[in-house]
């Protein structure tokens, strides 16, 4: 394990989400008992700080869905002290594949690297990759988000995972991983975010059921519903205060605004 810390890890896999509500839930997780395990951490927390442009160009990017995207995050497992393990992931989509490459550093050294320009003394393929990555986007921390994750392997195939997130919850103020994980709802909690992580086919038991309980998959996506969320509110304000000024030049040019038949 050590080894691969120094190294850094690389995942690749096929991932696949699906928005639950209570109901498929709880019947999901009495299909699943027969065939997965809950892993060792049972509930935790997971926190993230998000990367991007200054005008953000990789959401933007990531929202249109093209054949590539990726993104970098720095996350961790839990709340962090300065001296804590976090993770500098680097994560790619492409044609469906996630390949998602990281490293492990401490909080003090990420934050040093990231915001300082202080690079890690310890030197990899993947940390070139992300001095290559941050080099060319030049990014800067732009949103906290965190979720209480349960995390399933199979008990035949350790490496078919299954995660459970609720609880999204995120904040565009106070950017670092070590002040706590408090943050804005998403959505109601009732409704669970099902990823399924493969790097093969699906099992069959698996299959029957979300056909079964009619779980689909959905391209929802944590910081792109932030995103999104933001952008609409905004619309919403703009056409609020538009239309009161329309009224304003209405008024003060004494032309009633035309009844709707």
């Amino acid at each position: 394990m050590a080894e691969q810390q120094a190294k850094g890890f690389v995942f690749k896999r096929v991932e696949k989400k699906y928005l639950l509500n209570r109901e498929q839930y709880d019947a999901l997780l009495q299909v699943m008992e027969a065939h997965m395990q809950i892993d060792e951490y049972g509930l935790s927390k997971i926190c993230n700080v998000y990367f991007d442009t200054e005008n953000d160009e990789l959401i933007r990017t990531s929202i249109e869905k093209p054949p590539y995207k990726e993104k970098l995050r720095l996350r961790s497992y839990g709340v962090p002290k300065p001296d804590g393990k976090v993770y500098l992931e680097i994560k790619k989509k492409y044609d469906s594949i996630v390949y998602k490459r990281r490293i492990a550093l401490k909080l003090s050294e990420a934050e040093d690297y990231l915001l300082r320009g202080i690079r890690p003394q310890k030197d990899s393929q993947i940390l070139r990759e992300i001095d290559y990555f941050i080099n060319f986007y030049h990014p800067i921390p732009k949103l906290y988000l965190a979720y209480d994750r349960t995390a399933y392997y199979g008990k035949e195939d350790a490496d078919f995972r299954m995660t459970f997130d609720s609880g999204i919850r995120s904040r565009r103020e106070d950017l670092s991983l070590g002040s706590g994980d408090h943050g804005t709802q998403l959505r109601d909690d009732d409704y669970h975010l099902l990823e399924i992580k493969a790097v093969g086919a699906y099992p069959l038991w698996l299959a029957k059921a979300l056909s079964e309980l009619q779980i689909f998959p959905t391209s929802f996506s944590k910081y792109g519903s932030v995103y999104k969320q933001e952008v609409l509110a905004k619309q919403k304000n703009y056409n609020v205060q538009y239309e009161g000024e329309q009224e304003q030049c209405l008024q003060a040019l004494s032309i009633q605004p035309a009844i709707s038949q």
